[in-house]
């Protein structure tokens, strides 16, 4: 049989869920039916690992994540040269640039070569690019660029029903094109971790400290300023409230807002209660010994990190965005908190602090919710299957397996 080669698109290969998934995605891939392709933009800090994967890799230099419509045409007409020279079956674009620049250069490397039978194009919305923080231009004209790549796709991938939502609400798209897979994580390496003495001695935990965690890249969208702002609050609370005095808050990631972050730490006193971690590939350990973890982003599609805190049994104090409201059950497995609404958050996270037995009850709830459909292998397996039914080679009787 002949396997169906898939071109993955990507703009930028950050830290970021949509990023890690995919090359996960790539590597996975049964190759008995699938031979994949790697497209994306240069300078990221995953290339490397994108380099030592088994596939073809092409780094596209003018594919950036900032508008700039001379580098984004050339962008353009770079994809469709690699697409005339790969001839894939499929084309499955990521992120917002990449996703409209992908789709574009596929729709017209059908119509200029007449490829026979056209390559299927699939997108995947880990999110969107537009949101209510944008100047109303910027955001209608992000609004307007999906709709028209929407009239070409075959195939859209929501990794939260609530962007479902969003996208029928835009028009974009038509419905009976949607699919729900999760954005993935390898649900085992959370459970179960043991609380590691090394890491204690590292990061010079006190046993009787109090630890509060978030996870993110340091950009506008994560808003990890709000969650400063929460720490010094709670500090300043301490000389009042005896169960806030041993507290210590850990921020995993790093970023373009780094300084501003030391900065306001600085300034708010906090450069003994606040550590700035940078990027870890020991989240498990570390969320293992978290007491609750904060996520203060202001529009998500659906964040791994309150996956993977839940997974480990921690309750989430998070803003009320997008997929963050699907997963997180107010009161249930933690609070869900109007976006920019610091005092409520702090007054959370408080009583908790002050109910010990209210975070383990809430961690347990939030345990039980992440099933099998939070998996990155049955995320790897449900996106096997679409692309095989797009192929037509998939047989119902020959794919027990799915």
């Amino acid at each position: 049989m002949k396997k169906v080669k898939i071109a993955h698109i990507i703009t930028m290969l950050e830290l970021g869920g949509a990023q890690q998934n995919t090359l996960y995605t790539i590597e996975h891939l049964d190759r008995t039916f699938f031979e994949p392709v790697l497209i994306c933009g240069a300078g990221g800090i995953l290339d490397e690992e994108a380099k030592r994967l088994p596939v073809k890799v092409y780094f596209v230099p003018h594919l950036i994540r900032e508008i700039k419509p001379v580098y984004d045409f050339i962008a353009f007409l770079e994809i469709l040269r690699i697409l005339f020279i790969e001839k894939p079956d499929m084309v499955h674009t990521h992120s917002s640039k990449a996703g409209v620049l992908g789709r574009l250069a596929a729709w017209l490397t059908n119509k200029i070569c007449d490829v026979q039978p056209q390559i299927k194009i699939i997108h995947t919305f880990h999110g969107f690019g537009f949101n209510d923080y944008q100047k109303p231009s910027v955001k209608k004209t992000f609004v307007f660029s999906e709709k028209i790549a929407g009239k070409i796709t075959d195939k859209f991938i929501f990794v939260s029903r609530d962007n479902t939502t969003t996208a029928s609400g835009y028009e974009i798209g038509e419905e009976n094109k949607y699919i729900l897979i999760r954005s993935g994580i390898k649900t085992s390496r959370y459970q179960n971790v043991p609380v590691s003495e090394n890491l204690r001695d590292e990061l010079g935990i006190k046993d009787n400290e109090r630890i509060i965690t978030t996870i993110g890249p340091f950009k506008p969208q994560k808003n990890i300023i709000d969650f400063i702002k929460i720490a010094r609050i709670l500090a300043e609370q301490s000389s009042t409230i005896p169960e806030l005095k041993s507290l210590k808050f850990l921020v995993i990631g790093d970023g373009e807002q780094h300084k501003i972050l030391e900065s306001e730490i600085k300034n708010s006193k906090l450069t003994e209660k606040v550590i700035l971690l940078g990027w870890r590939k020991d989240i498990p350990e570390i969320l293992a010994r978290t007491d609750i973890f904060v996520m203060t982003s202001l529009w998500e599609g659906l964040p791994r990190a309150v996956v993977e805190a839940m997974v480990s049994g921690k309750p989430v104090v998070a803003y009320a965005v997008d997929g963050v409201r699907e997963i997180v059950k107010d009161s249930l497995t933690g609070y869900l908190i109007t976006p920019k609404d610091v005092k409520t958050a702090v007054e959370k996270i408080s009583f908790l602090l002050q109910k010990p037995e209210w975070i383990k009850q809430l961690g347990k709830a939030g345990e039980k919710i992440i099933d099998e459909t939070f998996d990155i292998d049955y995320m790897v397996r449900q996106q096997e299957k679409l692309y095989l039914e797009l192929s037509g080679k998939l047989v119902v009787e020959e794919w027990g397996r799915f």
